[in-house]
C-alpha cells in the first residue's frame, strides 16, 4: 500500500503540545503517523493514543509505530468520539490532543478514493470507507438547490449556482460516476476567462462535496468541546485547519471556552455560571514557514491554533 505522509508544522505542534515524557497524548487524526512518531519518541512512561476512521491509516500507522508498541494504542474511530474511546481504555484525562483536520496526503494520493480532482477515479471521498454514503450520492441525488447550498456554504464558490445547474443537467443524460466527469462539468459551468485565473476550477467544489460526505463541519465544534473536557489542567489542545470555515469554528469555539460569562451584557449579575475553561495561546494562528510551503505545498493553507486547559 502506497502511503506518503508529510506532517504539517511538525516543530510548531511539538512545541505547542509541551510534551511531558510521562504524559498521555491523543493524535485524533492519526493519518500516516507523522506527528505521532515524533510525539511518541519524546515519551518514556507516557502513552500515545492514535485515532483514525480510515482503515488504511490504521494499518500504516501500526507499521510505522511498531517499534513503539509499548507506548502506543491505536483505535479505529472518529475523533468526535474521543470521550468514548478514552472511557473504553479506562483513561479519564490526557495531557495533550492534536487534531490535524482535512484530507490527508495519502487519501489524495490514493486514486481510487476519489478525493483528488487531478486523478480519474470513482466519485467516493469517504474518509471512513465503512460508510455507505459517498460523493456519488451527493452529485447524483441532491437537488439543484441542495447542491448550490453546499457548494456555496462549504466551498465558498461564487459559481455555485451555475455549477449545480450544470451538474443536474448533465446527470439527466447519465449519472456522473467519476472525478474527471465531474471536473468536466465544473469546467463547462465556469467561464473560460475565470478558469484561467487562480487555482484549479474544481478545487472549491471538491472541497464542498468532501465536507458534506464526511460531515466535517457538523462534528467539529462538539469535537473541540469533547476534547477540552478530557484535558488535564495545563493540558494542550492543538488544531490544524486547512480552510476558513474550519478555522472560524475553531477560533469561535476557543473564544467560547475562554469566556467566564456568556450572559447578555444588560444582565446586572451573571446567571449562567459559566467558567473559563481554556486559555488561548495563539491570538493569531500559526502558519507554515515559507521554507515548509516550498517543500510541502499542501501545507500552504494550514493554520494552527493552540489552547491550554485552565
Amino acid at each position: 500500500m502506497k502511503f506518503k505522509h508529510v506532517p504539517v508544522m511538525l516543530n510548531e505542534v511539538l512545541e505547542g503540545l509541551n510534551i511531558k515524557e510521562d504524559g498521555i497524548y491523543v493524535d485524533g487524526t492519526l493519518g500516516g503517523a507523522g506527528h505521532s512518531t515524533e510525539i511518541v519518541k519524546r515519551l518514556s512512561t507516557g502513552k500515545l493514543i492514535g485515532i483514525d476512521q480510515d482503515e488504511n491509516a490504521i494499518k500504516k500507522s501500526k507499521e510505522v509505530l511498531a517499534d513503539y508498541s509499548d507506548r502506543t494504542i491505536i483505535v479505529k474511530e472518529n475523533f468526535k468520539n474521543i470521550k468514548n474511546v478514552l472511557n473504553t481504555l479506562g483513561i479519564n484525562k490526557v495531557d495533550g490532543i492534536l487534531l490535524d483536520l482535512g484530507v490527508s496526503s495519502h487519501q489524495l494520493d490514493e486514486e481510487e478514493r476519489g478525493f483528488s480532482y487531478n486523478k480519474d477515479a470513482p466519485l467516493d471521498m469517504r474518509m471512513d470507507r465503512g460508510n455507505a454514503f459517498s460523493a456519488w450520492d451527493v452529485v447524483n441525488k441532491y437537488s439543484e438547490k441542495e447542491l448550490e447550498k453546499i457548494i456555496w456554504d462549504f466551498g465558498e464558490e461564487k459559481w455555485a449556482k451555475r455549477i449545480a445547474k450544470f451538474i443536474v443537467e448533465e446527470r439527466r443524460e447519465s449519472p456522473i460516476d467519476t472525478t474527471f466527469e465531474l471536473v468536466s462539468v465544473i469546467k463547462k459551468a465556469i467561464p473560460k476567462k475565470v478558469r484561467s485565473q487562480g487555482g484549479h476550477p474544481a478545487r472549491k467544489t471538491f472541497q464542498a462535496i468532501r465536507i458534506e460526505v464526511n460531515q466535517e463541519l457538523d462534528i467539529l465544534k462538539n469535537s473541540i468541546l469533547n476534547a477540552n473536557e478530557v484535558l488535564n489542567e495545563s493540558g494542550r489542545l492543538c488544531i490544524i485547519t486547512f480552510h476558513s470555515l474550519e478555522d472560524r469554528i475553531v477560533k469561535d469555539t476557543f473564544k467560547y471556552l475562554n469566556k467566564d460569562c456568556i450572559c447578555p451584557p444588560e444582565f446586572p449579575v451573571c446567571t449562567c455560571n459559566k467558567k473559563r475553561e481554556l486559555k488561548i495561546l495563539t491570538r493569531k494562528p500559526i502558519i507554515p514557514s515559507e521554507e515548509e510551503i516550498e517543500t510541502n505545498p499542501r501545507s500552504r493553507s494550514a493554520k494552527l491554533r493552540i489552547g491550554e486547559k485552565v
